[in-house]
């Protein structure tokens, strides 16, 4: 799996992700599209998932830096609404919160749900060692918590810091895009529960699609940072399963600003450590040749 995905990546080529499952007639890709521009910050999102999956409470901790009280994701905050407070208006908007020199409303707020990307190249697939971690029919990436062994290994393997082990359990745990809702043809929890369509669900291409023209939108508003990020398949990862419509760079929502697959090296070093083990059993071999030679004439 790990080979192929490499091959793909090293193409420039978007893998049917669920072709190279082994999946011989999967449904289409499916996907979130998080629209951030709309977002009002209710966090329904969060509740739902906690409700859902059975996630448990995370601290509620007030941080004293927004109304940001579970401050990132993690294994106990599979969504998480992030507040960014800025000395700016978007695009012509007045909000009456205050007047620059222009006239305009000299603060916003960028509110975003940030979630899993369930990755086109997933590296914590390719590292994980017990097949716990598996990709769906739907082109989604999830953890068997049954089978995880705590390893750990994917933590470190996820460009964006996704995936975490719960304290006091060792497993790895994250969104499964509510894989049990899709099976029964069901959205998952966040998007149903979103009040303001925020969080968008369903195929990748026409939330793409979709994401395309909401920007254009945005732009003839007079919004020029609208920008989408995690949507292209010639990025570092591949594209995402889950993107965003942002309204600054994603280094202010905390999010890395090139992503890449942290396994995209595996082939090549795969075929290094071939070459390096079959030159030394090479050496190996005529040592004990030669040695067996001189050893034969005494």
């Amino acid at each position: 799996m790990g080979s192929l995905i490499g091959r793909n990546l090293l193409a420039g080529a978007e893998p049917d992700v669920t072709a190279d499952a082994g999946y011989p007639d999967p449904p289409p890709r499916m996907g979130f599209f998080t629209d951030t521009s709309v977002c009002i910050g209710c966090k329904a999102c969060e509740v739902a998932c906690k409700e859902w999956n059975a996630v448990p409470e995370d601290g509620l901790e007030f941080t004293g830096m927004s109304y940001d009280n579970t401050q990132g994701l993690g294994a106990d905050t599979w969504r998480h609404v992030a507040f960014i407070e800025q000395d700016k208006p978007i695009g012509q908007s007045e909000t009456g919160v205050g007047r620059g020199p222009n006239g305009a409303a000299d603060m916003r707020w960028l509110m975003a749900s940030d979630v899993c990307k369930h990755c086109t190249h997933a590296a914590c697939l390719d590292v994980c060692p017990t097949g716990s971690l598996f990709r769906t029919e739907f082109g989604t990436v999830v953890v068997q918590e049954d089978i995880c062994n705590g390893c750990g290994y994917c933590i470190p393997a996820c460009p964006y810091g996704v995936i975490d082990q719960r304290k006091g359990d060792g497993r790895a745990w994250k969104c499964t895009l509510c894989y049990d809702r899709l099976g029964a043809g069901q959205e998952p929890a966040c998007a149903k529960a979103c009040p303001t369509d925020s969080i968008q669900f369903g195929p990748l291409e026409e939330l793409r699609e979709r994401a395309a023209v909401r920007v254009d939108q945005l732009h003839d508003l007079g919004v020029d940072d609208a920008r989408l990020y995690g949507h292209d398949p010639d990025d570092g990862v591949g594209g995402d399963g889950a993107f965003f419509l942002l309204l600054d760079e994603p280094e202010v929502y905390g999010l890395p600003p090139d992503p890449v697959v942290t396994t995209r090296e595996l082939p090549s070093m795969w075929a290094h450590a071939g070459v390096a083990a079959a030159t030394l059993l090479g050496g190996l071999a005529a040592v004990f040749a030669v040695h067996g030679r001189s050893g034969g004439g005494r």
